[in-house]
């Protein structure tokens, strides 16, 4: 039973990755092209998400970081690649968004409880946070089959531990 959810959670991300793949051109011709480094925008906030104008649930995490208060830019580029080159984010750790938040970057799907800590905490030591992938149940990709996930740190020597375990929703918070 368990190898089937597994199998399900990973056939979903794959249909997600290939539609945005499929269709990202199609969309990317029609919008405006947006920043391609952070040195591009003069955002104040405290919190600046970098993201393709046609990613839905990078829009949806945007939703929930605001819905908790926080202060939100959202900036649409054609690609996040030269912004996670920029603040150093791992390939292994690369999602479908980036932010810059305060001194760290945050990438993918962490929930804003995190980031808020992040915040609060200022931990030496560590560059930033990610959820790697887009988990099914994470923060913006909530749905049938949700799955726990786990957010990673990663210190400034490039390496990577676990920052805090979660399990995934069926449904976004209201």
């Amino acid at each position: 039973m368990n190898n089937v959810v597994i199998a399900q959670g990973a056939a979903r991300r794959t249909w997600v990755l290939l539609a945005s793949l499929l269709f990202a051109p199609v969309v990317s011709a029609c919008s405006e092209p947006g920043p391609q480094s952070m040195a591009d925008t003069g955002a104040d906030a405290e919190i600046v998400v970098y993201k393709t104008p046609y990613c839905g649930c990078c829009h949806k995490w945007v939703e929930q970081l605001e819905r908790d208060g926080l202060a939100v830019d959202a900036v649409n580029v054609q690609s996040t690649a030269s912004i996670q080159t920029e603040l150093g984010v791992p390939t292994s750790m690369r999602s479908c968004h980036t932010a810059k938040v305060g001194d760290y970057w945050v990438e993918g799907h962490v929930p804003p409880d995190l980031v808020e800590k992040l915040l609060e905490d200022k931990p030496e030591g560590i560059r930033g946070l990610a959820v790697p992938g887009m988990p099914v149940g994470s923060p913006g990709m909530e749905g049938p089959g949700a799955e726990p996930y786990d957010v990673m740190q990663v210190h400034a020597d490039g390496s990577a531990s676990v920052y805090a375990r979660r399990e995934g929703r069926e449904f976004a918070p209201e």
